[in-house]
């Protein structure tokens, strides 16, 4: 194996996407075919790349960015390293930008990304020079760009090179060879000047031989002028009449011998067919009951022939004694005819008798009696009054079972298939074995092979098939069809299937791709029969209907499941996309996930002529919609009734302290970390639905996007910005509950903490600290935000600040109320609304921060410069000393 390839040069080292890099180092391959992998800063430039030689490769970078290795993989040597990087940057260059590295024009705006080919071109021209190129293998190892780089060596270019051109084909050509070849090409340029003179020189001898071809033409058409004259067809046309008589005189001899010897021979036969004639009535007697109708007709025809002019009198009775043997043996053969079931073979053997029976009896006082019947026509009526006839009987026969099977369904094994399970397969059988037997049938009377003196009857025999294959879909639908409204088809067919209990019904459903799958089986024979396509196209409207019903029925079991999942909740948080989530969008998707694997094998994926069902504005895709609204709108309610059924159940605690007590900070260490689901407050049940439902609208709800188009579906963005808005109503209805189950007590505790002991603002009082309604504010936030922080830190802003705009509000109502403020009231009323403003300010929207302004305001007087001053130094030794409590509020949510 050879050594690894080293990359040991590079020019230039940086540049954008596009730009030309010579590549040198040792071992780079030993040929263009050795070359087969080059990454510049990890993009894949092997398209681009040209092998000059072992040292040295030319290529252009890919879209890459920032520095990186240069790596060559040749066959011979595996993959190779780099002591030098490229650094790629992207940049737009243009002529008023100053550039480090030179950026060609042509090659940076226009280049080509793909392999240079190997082999010439078909159109090269030869060498100018006529010099041999053999000991010319040798090249230049310079790159001629690099010398000529307004050059080229193609002679078709405007910018051809002489020099380029020798220096790349004739690098090894001694000088006198050069001399001679220069010599060459001047004589070839001056002998495409000569003009059209020197080509008839060069020439003379074939214009002279074409002129002497000519005179010879005209000497031998003069003397053939002078022997036969000027009009020698009319002697060739006399001649050949002249034969033509002859020949019609020795064949008209000919054909009167021939007649005269069959007249003598017909003599000789007729006299030895008396016995035949005679014993044939007993004979054709005896055929027909043995079944041997070819042989009657064989015999009857032969009698026909022979004595049917006769005139002789006993002849003639026998032949009307035959008659009357032959016509009671057409009825007999017509009864047969008709008669089912019996096999095509049977009834195209009775056919052809009967045919032939009535040929040779047509004309006769006796033949025209059963004149106007059509045995062909006749058994094909038979055949499809009998398939009309089957269908209903075993209709009838499955319905009258399943109503007396009613009674017994709810003691009846899963695993033992329905009545209209074995309906299905049961018709679908008799339509694959009979429908194909009618048809053929047609087709051989149609083709003439079992048609008599009959018109055919197309239209007819066209409508007949159609109307067994909508019966035999219409009773496929009553059967299939359950849950659909069947109203139009009942009073259409007058047909109904027992309505069964609810049960029944259930136990059917499961049962519904088996029944697809008949029905694909025997629309698969009927497809090779090449049935016209208004035939075929009534069986593949009821397969889509079918894998419509599957894919709806398949999707409803799914929701009922989905509607299952909340009994499943755990309340265990494993979401890593957004904390505070449950495993329960997870389970969601995951059998979202096996319904469609389910869908896609059963009946979404098309068989051979069946119809795409997810065509754009079509009641598939309208019912992929429908179903997916469902789907989701059940697991949107799953979530509704974790959170406010449990809240119902429960009688929830207000984690607030009242008056001057402390918030309960008993809090479990995890949602389900002490005793599983029995130790999740309500409260922090509403966290995770609230979590559950952001994560829905931001991530689970796009990536059903991405699970649908990965199975072939169209983006169902109807399905998901319903069941967006949906959450989000939710989302807002939850977080209400929870804010006003959070913020009323907080908010309540405000007045009476501040008026606490007969508290009045227009009082002096001692002031350094704060009042207890703020400290009340502060740690029963804290309490709130500690709760909501330990679930999803991503729901602290949403319900903070609704909770903090309530507390501004109330604050800036207390502080209007206020008639008047005293000197050291005023300084605490600032500290205190001042501490609540700064400390939230990461939960302070714009309403709240009105509300601040507006309490602040209210103070009456205004604050004077001294009394500023003392507050300034009140509030940041206040938040000096309660930095552990405010620390938490400065932490960002995420």
């Amino acid at each position: 194996m050879a050594p690894q390839p080293v990359v040991t040069g590079l020019s230039p080292k940086e540049g954008p996407p596009g730009t030309r890099v010579i590549i040198r180092g040792e071992f780079l391959g030993t040929r263009v075919q050795d070359l087969i992998g080059l990454k510049i800063c990890g993009s894949d430039c092997l398209l681009s790349a040209e092998w000059k030689s072992p040292n040295k490769i030319i290529a252009r970078t890919g879209p890459a960015k920032g520095k990186g290795d240069i790596i060559v993989t040749t066959l011979s040597g595996g993959v190779g390293t780099s002591t030098v990087q490229f650094r790629a940057y992207h940049e737009t260059i243009g002529p008023l930008k100053e550039s480090a590295v030179w950026i060609e024009e042509s090659p940076s705006q226009n280049f080509a990304w793909g392999r240079r080919t190997l082999a010439q071109s078909g159109l090269t021209q030869e060498d100018p020079l006529g010099l041999s190129i053999e000991g010319n293998e040798q090249k230049i190892p310079e790159d001629l760009r690099d010398l000529f780089p307004e050059a080229c060596g193609d002679l078709s270019q405007e910018h051809f090179s002489p020099a380029w051109f020798l220096l790349e084909n004739h690098l090894a050509t001694s000088f006198e060879d050069l001399k001679a070849g220069l010599s060459y090409l001047k004589r070839k340029v001056e002998s495409q000047k000569e003009g059209q003179l020197s080509f008839l020189k060069s020439n003379a001898g074939s214009v002279i031989d074409q002129l002497d071809t000519l005179m010879n033409i005209r000497d031998k058409l003069q003397e053939d002028v002078k022997l036969h004259g000027n009009e020698t067809l009319n002697i060739l046309e006399t001649s050949i009449e002249n034969s033509i008589s002859e020949s019609q005189k020795i064949f008209t001899d000919v054909l009167v011998r021939k007649e005269k010897a069959d007249s003598t021979r017909s003599v000789l036969f007729a006299l030895s067919r008396h016995k035949f004639l005679f014993c044939l009535p007993n004979s054709v007697d005896r055929r027909a009951k043995a079944g041997e109708y070819d042989i009657v007709v064989n015999d009857y025809s032969r009698a026909k022939n022979l004595f049917g002019k006769t005139e002789i009198p006993i002849f003639r009775k026998v032949l009307e004694e035959v008659d009357q043997r032959i016509l009671s043996i057409r009825k007999q053969l017509h009864e047969k005819v008709v008669k089912m079931p019996q096999s095509v073979e049977q009834q195209k053997k009775l056919i052809k008798a009967l045919i032939s029976l009535e040929l040779q009896q047509s004309g006769t006082p006796i033949g025209d009696k059963l004149r106007n019947i059509d045995p062909a026509w006749d058994a094909i009526e038979a055949r499809a009054k009998y398939l009309e006839w089957t269908f209903r009987q075993t209709f009838d026969q499955h319905t009258s079972k399943d109503s007396g099977a009613q009674e017994k369904a709810k003691n009846r094994d899963s695993s033992q298939a329905p009545s209209r399970v074995n309906f299905c397969e049961e018709l679908c059988d008799i339509a694959a074995s009979q429908l194909p037997d009618l048809w053929r049938l047609g087709q051989l009377y149609f083709t003439g092979e079992l048609r008599g003196p009959h018109d055919p009857k197309p239209g007819d025999f066209k409508r007949m098939v159609l109307n067994a294959i909508e019966k035999f879909c219409v009773y496929l639908r009553l059967a299939i069809l359950i849950a659909t409204d069947q109203r139009a088809l009942r009073q259409s067919s007058g047909l109904a299937w027992p309505i069964g209990s609810a049960s029944a019904t259930h136990q059917f459903l499961p049962w519904i791709p088996q029944c697809l799958r008949f029905t694909r089986i025997a629309y698969a024979t009927l497809i090779s029969l090449d049935l016209p396509s208004e035939a075929l196209d009534i069986i593949q409207k009821l397969i889509d209907e079918v894998r419509l019903f599957c894919f709806s029925i398949i999707f409803k079991r799914a929701t009922d499941r989905c509607k299952k999942l909340g009994s499943q909740e755990t309340w265990e948080l494993g979401v890593e996309e957004y904390p505070g989530a449950t495993l329960l969008p997870a389970a969601l998707e995951t059998l979202l996930v096996e319904t469609l694997d389910e869908v896609q094998s059963v009946c979404m994926q098309r068989e051979i002529r069946e119809g795409n069902l997810l065509e754009p504005q079509s009641d598939g895709q309208r019912e992929v919609t429908q179903r997916l609204q469902e789907f989701l709108s059940a697991f949107s309610a799953v979530i509704e009734e974790l959170a406010f059924h449990s809240h119902d159940e429960e009688t929830p605690t207000h984690n607030v302290s009242q008056l001057l007590g402390f918030p309960n900070a008993q809090q479990p260490d995890s949602v389900a970390g002490s005793g599983g689901a029995a130790a999740v407050t309500w409260e922090q049940r509403m966290l995770c639905c609230l979590a559950n439902y952001a994560y829905c609208n931001k991530i689970f709800f796009p990536r059903i996007g991405d699970i649908f188009v990965r199975y072939g579906y169209p983006l169902p963005t109807l399905a998901i910005e319903t069941a967006r808005y949906t959450v989000n109503q939710l989302f807002t209805n939850l977080l209400e509950e929870y804010v006003e189950h959070k913020g009323d007590p907080l908010v309540g505790t405000i007045e009476p903490s501040m008026y606490l002991g007969r508290f009045q603002w227009d009082h002096e009082m001692e002031i350094g600290q704060l009042r207890p309604y703020a400290h009340e504010c502060c740690d029963n936030l804290v309490g709130v935000y500690s709760e909501i922080y330990s679930i999803s830190p991503a729901l602290l802003r949403p319900i903070l600040e609704s909770i903090v705009q309530t507390i501004s509000e109330e604050l800036a109502r207390l502080m209007s109320c206020v008639q008047r403020f005293s000197f050291t009231g005023a300084i605490q009323a600032h500290v205190d609304i001042r501490l609540l403003r700064d400390s939230l300010e990461g939960y302070v929207n714009e309403t709240a921060k009105n509300y601040f302004m507006e309490a602040l305001e209210a103070i009456n007087p205004p604050l004077s410069g001294e009394q500023k001053r003392k507050a300034d130094e009140i509030l940041e030794r206040v938040k000096r000393n309660m930095r552990l409590q405010l620390l938490c509020f400065s932490v960002k949510d995420p």
